[in-house]
């Protein structure tokens, strides 16, 4: 595969991908066979959601699990993986999902140092626990390290490319 920047496609052979770059607070569906969504992560994490048969899903890129503390009109949510799980859900029900095919791929949630509060791993917790909760079955993931990635999702077909970076990984 080649990389045109000026399209923002990737070229395989007569098909071009089309690319759509995610980062912290976003999210992105799609049942275009022809369409990839991309992100990088460190600490936190970005969950793969799709329904196989109908062949539509999407990623979205949190920061933290949830606020802790009540939300104001002010606020914005989009950081938080409460709000974020729960609007790719709703975006791939709207888009004709079934919710008893959903499945989900998890990957981030990295821990670059030793401290107190290791935001990677709560944020892992809380992507495994709503979908837990909400009997969507994780079919892969990724989680933890020292080091991030960075994920290519297609999400009609569920093909998915995690790269290593950094201090563990080899990119």
């Amino acid at each position: 595969m080649r990389y045109n920047i000026c399209s923002r496609t990737w070229d395989q052979g007569e098909r071009p991908v089309h690319l759509t770059s995610i980062s912290q607070g976003q999210y992105s569906i799609s049942d275009d066979p022809d369409a990839v969504i991309t992100t990088v992560l460190g600490s936190c994490v970005a969950a793969c959601i799709r329904d196989p048969k109908r062949g539509v899903g999407g990623m979205n890129h949190f920061v933290l699990p949830e606020s802790p503390t009540p939300l104001s009109e002010q606020d914005d949510p989009s950081r938080y993986g409460s709000y974020l799980m729960q609007r790719l859900v709703d975006d791939l029900l709207e888009a004709g999902a079934n919710p008893h095919r959903l499945e989900a791929m998890v990957f981030g949630g990295a821990s670059p140092g030793d401290s107190f509060y290791n935001v990677g791993a709560h944020n892992v917790a809380f992507a495994e626990g709503f979908l837990a909760d909400r009997g969507i079955e994780i079919v892969d993931s990724i989680c933890g390290g020292r080091s991030g990635c960075k994920v290519e999702y297609w999400p009609a077909s569920g093909k998915l490319i995690h790269t290593p970076l950094g201090q563990d990984g080899k990119a």
